[in-house]
C-alpha cells in the first residue's frame, strides 16, 4: 500500500487508528488491531466523556442516537448539539481533531424522533515518499460518518431507536504510482432500546418510582470495508453496549444520578497461519481470517470472553430548577489482557435558557498515555415547546 511507504504515514495513521479503538496497549500485549473505522467508537459528546464514557441509561439529548437511539423515544423537543476536541494532544498537533454534530427532533405526525449526526476526523497532512525516497507530495488523511435515526415509544416506559449510517475512511485519497487509493466506505446500523420505570418495588428498599432506567445498544452493524483488496477488507466495530441508570438522589434543587455500561467489542479475527517458506526462505503466512456477521456476534465471545468487556461508570449532579449547572466524575476501565486502558474523566455543565455547554477533562492513570488530558466542548440548544419525558 503507498500511503504507508511514508515514515510518517505509516506512524500517524496507524498511531490514530489503533489508539481510537482500545488497540494501542492491545498489540503491546499480542492482541492486535480488531477492526477498521474504530473513530466510531470515540465518546462524541463531552457530557457522557465527564462520565467515565457512560451514557446508554441516560439519553435524553441530542447525542443519544450514539449512546443509545432507543432513548430519543422520551424526547419531546429538538436539540442541536456540537462538540470539538483537539485529539491526542500529547503530540501537540493542530490538524488533528474531532468534530460532532447531531440533530434530534420530535415529530407529532410521526409519532416519535427523527436524528442526525455527522462524526469527522481530521488526521493530519502527511508525507509521501516512493520507492527511491523521492517527494511524491502531501495527503490529508481523514473519516467521517453520516447517520440518520428514528426511535419511538413501543410502551410507556419502553422506547426503540435505530439508526442507518454511511461510513467513509480516506487514509490516502489519492491514487500515485499504479497503486490503488487508500479509501474504503461501508454502511451499518444500529438499534437501541430504553426502559425507564414509572414503579418499581424492592424488597427492603420500596418504591424507587422513576429513578431507575437500562438502555441496551448494538451498534456499526454492517459490511466489512475494503482499502485495497477485497480478500483483505476488515470489519466495523460492531459494539455491544448495556447501561445502567439510578437517581441516586431526586429533589427540586439537587439531582444525582449513577451510571455504569458495560461494552464488548463483537469482533472475531483470527491469526494468520503459516503456510511455509518461498524460495528465497521468507515465512509465508496466509491472510488473516476474520469472521462475517451475524456469526460474529457470537464467535466473539470466544475470545477473551467477558475479559473484553470494558466497564465505564461515573456520577452525575445537577443544581437548580430547572438544571442550571452540573458536575461531573467517571472512570473507565479495560482488562489488563486486552488494552489495559485505564482514566478517570471529570466534566462540568450549565445551561442557560435554550443553551447548554458541556467540557470535560481526561485523566490517565498511567503515565504517557497519548489521550491524556484530552478536552472535550460541546454546545447545545435545545427548542421546541415540549418537554423531556425523562
Amino acid at each position: 500500500m503507498n500511503f504507508i511507504k511514508s515514515r510518517k504515514s505509516l506512524f500517524f495513521t496507524l498511531l490514530i487508528t489503533v489508539i481510537a479503538t482500545q488497540t494501542l496497549y492491545s498489540q503491546s500485549k499480542g492482541g492486535g488491531g480488531e477492526s477498521a473505522v474504530p473513530f466510531l467508537l470515540i465518546a462524541p459528546n463531552a457530557r457522557a466523556d465527564g462520565m467515565g464514557e457512560a451514557g446508554a441509561a441516560l439519553s435524553d439529548d441530542g447525542s443519544a442516537s450514539y449512546w443509545n437511539p432507543g432513548g430519543l423515544a422520551f424526547e419531546k423537543f429538538q436539540e442541536v448539539s456540537i462538540t470539538h476536541s483537539n485529539w491526542l494532544p500529547q503530540f501537540h498537533l493542530a490538524d488533528l481533531f474531532y468534530e460532532y454534530f447531531a440533530y434530534s427532533g420530535y415529530m407529532e405526525d410521526w409519532g416519535g424522533t427523527v436524528s442526525g449526526s455527522i462524526i469527522y476526523l481530521n488526521l493530519g497532512e502527511f508525507n509521501r515518499r516512493g520507492e527511491n525516497n523521492e517527494d511524491l507530495g502531501t495527503f490529508k488523511a481523514y473519516e467521517f460518518a453520516v447517520t440518520g435515526g428514528y426511535a419511538t415509544k413501543v410502551m410507556d416506559n419502553l422506547g426503540l431507536g435505530m439508526n442507518l449510517r454511511f461510513i467513509y475512511s480516506a487514509l490516502d485519497p489519492q491514487k500515485s504510482q499504479n497503486q490503488a487509493k487508500g479509501v474504503g466506505s461501508s454502511v451499518s446500523f444500529d438499534v437501541g432500546a430504553l426502559w425507564k420505570t414509572s414503579h418499581l418495588d424492592i424488597p427492603y428498599v420500596g418504591d424507587i418510582e422513576d429513578r431507575f432506567s437500562v438502555g441496551l445498544n448494538l451498534s456499526n452493524l454492517g459490511p466489512k470495508i475494503t482499502y485495497i483488496q477485497r480478500k483483505q477488507a476488515d470489519p466495523l466495530p460492531t459494539n455491544l453496549r448495556l447501561g445502567l441508570g439510578f437517581q441516586v438522589v431526586k429533589s427540586e434543587f439537587n439531582n444525582v444520578t449513577a451510571l455504569v455500561d458495560f461494552s464488548r467489542m463483537l469482533v472475531r479475527r483470527y491469526a494468520a497461519d503459516s503456510i511455509g517458506v518461498d524460495d528465497k526462505g521468507v515465512p509465508q503466512y496466509s491472510d488473516p481470517r476474520v469472521d462475517d456477521l451475524p456469526k460474529s456476534l457470537f464467535s466473539a465471545w470466544g475470545s477473551g470472553g467477558l475479559k473484553k468487556v470494558t466497564i465505564a461508570g461515573g456520577l452525575e449532579y445537577w443544581y437548580g430548577q430547572p438544571k442550571l449547572f452540573a458536575l461531573r466524575w467517571g472512570y473507565f476501565y479495560e482488562h489488563p489482557d486486552f488494552g489495559n486502558r485505564k482514566f478517570m474523566t471529570f466534566g462540568a455543565g450549565i445551561r442557560y435558557d435554550i443553551y447548554g455547554f458541556d467540557f470535560s477533562y481526561l485523566s490517565a492513570i498511567e503515565e504517557n498515555h497519548p489521550l491524556s488530558e484530552t478536552l472535550r466542548f460541546s454546545l447545545l440548544i435545545r427548542f421546541g415547546d415540549g418537554e423531556s419525558t425523562e
